[in-house]
């Protein structure tokens, strides 16, 4: 668990399924992450980051508010996905449910993601990704210091050729 002035990143539970399912619903939550998630998809998704933590230590981690323990959404490090410039390497996300945006939850939870990581992992450098639209997510990645990788842009290997969501860009952050 990681606890900052007004969050808890922590491992997922059962009751986190329909506030996670939810959000998924949102198309603007989703709009630049794909269709509508099932709630199957998102139970597979929680026992996914769950599965993680048992065996990396870190996930991305449920993020819920101290003051009254609502499900914000999520954020933290895993492993990149094959086929990415990234794959295998520590990727920092977030995803947060439309009422809890603007209001400095995602950059505070992603700094202590990598304070987290600075201070448990070896890793020399934390990558990051998103489509060229997604300029809130982007824009977070710079305001934490990451440099945006252009000779890294790539077409993501999980979504179909003409899929509008298929070109990624990448940024990456070293090591204080």
């Amino acid at each position: 668990m990681i606890a900052t002035e007004r969050l808890i990143l922590r491992a997922w539970r059962d009751d986190d399924l329909v506030p996670f399912h939810a959000m998924g619903q949102d198309p603007e939550v989703m709009r630049y992450l794909g269709p509508p998630l099932s709630r199957e998809a998102v139970a597979v998704q929680i026992a996914r980051q769950n599965a993680l933590i048992d065996e990396t230590g870190h996930c991305f981690w449920a993020l819920e508010r101290r003051e009254d323990g609502a499900f914000l959404g999520f954020c933290g490090v895993k492993l990149g996905p094959p086929g990415t410039p990234i794959a295998g390497q520590l990727e920092i996300g977030w995803r947060l449910a439309r009422s809890f945006w603007g209001q400095g939850y995602a950059r505070e939870a992603a700094q202590a993601s990598l304070n987290w990581v600075w201070a448990n992992l070896e890793a020399t450098e934390v990558a990051a990704m998103t489509v060229p639209g997604n300029s809130a997510s982007w824009g977070l990645m710079e305001r934490l210091g990451m440099t945006r990788m252009v000779e890294e842009d790539f077409d993501h290997p999980a979504l179909a050729e003409g899929d509008p969501l298929r070109r990624h860009i990448v940024y990456r952050i070293a090591r204080p």
